[in-house]
């Protein structure tokens, strides 16, 4: 059997409710479940955050033209030296008012960090008086982004969106790499529960956005406190 707990049945529970569908437990490794919707098979893999992650302050992300440019430039100019397996996670609080001083400054500092091949890589430094936090996470497929950065207000925790796009990364990535049976050939759905659900679903959807796309989930769900079940992607 696919050793699904407690949480991770009543979310397919709530989900299978949620779409008038049925469900079975799967055998062997993938996927967690199957659920028939409207008559169709669809494989389901669930993946459980740790509770207490987060608490439920919305960080206030900023997506302006600038703030995308500096995104872009860092993932241009680091993906290549990101180890497979592994993932940066940058911060950046706004305004950004020099942003290529800003962007070059940052990119020497996190390619010295990952030539040291450190087991765990840390940053917390001031450039151009912005505030800026980086993150090396492990255990991540090499079917997600190698780079994924944010830049928020002042007034925003940078430590909620490091930890959860730690989690969702480490998560999602077994979740992802999990492959059901050759002969399944239907749609293959993603249902993240959070335990405490504490953050607002627009949190987990803004985090959640640089991953999407690499997910192949056609559809994905989150699972949150008084049985919620809201839309991700899908």
């Amino acid at each position: 059997m696919s050793g699904l707990g407690e949480p991770e049945r009543a979310a397919i529970a709530l989900v299978a409710r949620r779409f008038s569908a049925i469900w079975e437990e799967a055998d062997g490794d993938s996927p967690d479940a199957y659920l028939t919707v409207a008559g169709k098979p669809v494989a389901v893999e669930v993946a459980a955050i740790k509770p207490g992650l987060v608490e439920p302050t919305k960080p206030r992300l900023r997506f302006d033209r600038v703030a995308l440019g500096l995104v872009g430039r860092l993932q241009a100019a680091l993906s290549a030296f990101v180890p497979d397996g592994e993932a940066i996670v940058v911060t950046v609080t706004a305004p950004i008012r020099l942003p290529a001083k800003t962007a070059a400054e940052l990119e020497g500092k996190i390619r010295d960090g990952l030539a040291r091949r450190p087991a765990q890589l840390e940053i917390s430094d001031t450039i151009c008086g912005n505030q800026v936090r980086v993150r090396l996470v492990t255990g991540v497929s090499r079917r997600m982004p190698k780079v994924i950065g944010f830049v928020h207000n002042p007034d925003s925790d940078p430590d909620v969106l490091l930890g959860l796009t730690q989690s969702l990364l480490q998560h999602v990535s077994a979740a992802v790499d999990r492959r059901p049976p050759e002969t399944f050939t239907g749609d293959r759905w993603l249902v993240i529960t959070d335990e405490d659900g504490l953050a607002a679903v627009e949190t987990y959807r803004q985090v959640f956005a640089p991953i999407s796309a690499s997910t192949g989930f056609k559809k994905v769900l989150m699972v949150l406190a008084g049985r919620r079940v809201e839309t991700l992607i899908g």
